[in-house]
């Protein structure tokens, strides 16, 4: 588990946009599983269906593993159920206010699936 103060980690756990985007649907559907998070949608602007098995990659091996020990949510790895961890609180209020302010927040912050121009 990461160290230092929680707040620490909240902002931590919440730097990188994949991880936002990880943890902001657990407010409308928890548990929910893995096979609901779409790579598709978590890519970055500029990157292409061929960037899919990275972004897959690093979902499994960074994301999911990272904020899984920091305890804000629980991974069961071999059915891939997702849901809040014994951390959860910790971050709620800023995911909160990030899902109450959506439309006021910069477009990179919440990022939504690339269109298809």
């Amino acid at each position: 588990m990461s160290s230092g103060p929680p707040s620490d980690r909240v902002f931590e756990a919440l730097a990188n946009p994949y991880r936002r985007q990880l943890l902001l649907p657990m407010f409308e559907s928890n548990p929910q599983d893995d096979d609901d998070l779409d790579p598709l949608r978590l890519l970055k602007e500029g990157q292409t269906t061929d960037d899919l098995d990275v972004t897959q990659l690093n979902l499994e091996h960074v994301h999911l593993p990272k904020l899984a020990d920091m305890g804000f949510i629980e991974w069961d790895r071999e059915s891939g159920d997702l849901s809040k961890g014994p951390n959860w609180e910790e971050i709620a209020p800023l995911l909160q206010l990030m899902d109450d302010h959506r439309d006021e927040l910069p477009d990179e912050w919440l990022s939504d699936p690339p269109s298809d121009e």
